[in-house]
């Protein structure tokens, strides 16, 4: 009889350690899945705040950077001492919308170098996921296009995300105030991306032409067409 009320003992001892030792492990693994959904929420926190952050807006000034050109020449906005601004054009090789706009780009640029606003146009997309977006590929198309001015690389799409650029075409239009590239215009060339010669308003020649008048420009932002960047 004693040696049966021992094991009983026992056998409830057994049962108090494990049901103690379950519940202890599973305090600890809902602390981790609160750390791990924290971590997650904090993270997701973050992208967003970063997200939200990303991309100049009007009146902001764009800083300078240096991209290789077509041609092997580094090329940055510093070099251009004359220059009263910029026509900044993130385009591409192949996106139609990008190939529908280049004799524009090279329209705009034989209109307004002259009068100090010449367009710099870069290329942000990543070659690997848009294997006809390379150097290379970036050469034959500014002999093929007849570029008249420079067209950058951006290997390291670091320039595209500082300014915000979502498309290809996207248009950034800069003034030099105080030695400082403030943006004055961000958005589309013109009202019809696919076809120039249906295009009524011409956005971006209009903010230029508003800026060489001392105007301030009365279109500030329109929304840019064009495709994704590919990153």
């Amino acid at each position: 009889m004693k040696a049966k009320k021992i094991l009983y003992t026992l056998a409830l001892a057994v049962i108090a350690i494990t049901a103690f030792s379950s519940c202890k492990n599973e305090k600890k693994q809902n602390t981790e899945e609160v750390a791990i959904n924290e971590n997650i929420e904090a993270n997701n926190t973050e992208t967003i705040s970063e997200n939200a952050a990303v991309g100049y807006k009007i009146g902001d000034e764009a800083t300078d950077f240096k991209l290789k050109d077509v041609t092997g020449k580094m090329v940055s906005l510093s070099d251009y001492k004359d220059a009263k601004g910029f026509i900044v054009v993130f385009t591409c090789n192949t996106c139609p919308f990008a190939v529908a706009s280049e004799e524009r780009i090279v329209a705009l640029d034989n209109e307004f170098k002259p009068k100090g606003y010449p367009v710099i146009a870069i290329n942000p997309n990543n070659p690997i996921v848009q294997e006809d977006d390379t150097y290379e590929l970036m050469q034959a198309k500014a002999k093929e296009a007849g570029f008249t001015f420079p067209y950058l690389f951006d290997d390291s799409q670091t320039v595209y995300a500082k300014y915000g650029a979502t498309k290809t075409p996207h248009v950034y239009l800069l003034q030099k105030e105080d030695g400082k590239n403030i943006v004055k215009y961000i958005g589309a060339i013109d009202d019809n991306v696919k076809n120039a010669a249906a295009v009524k308003d011409r956005f971006l020649a209009n903010a230029v032409n508003e800026l060489l008048e001392g105007k301030e420009v009365s279109v500030k932002e329109t929304k840019a067409i064009g495709c994704s960047v590919k990153q």
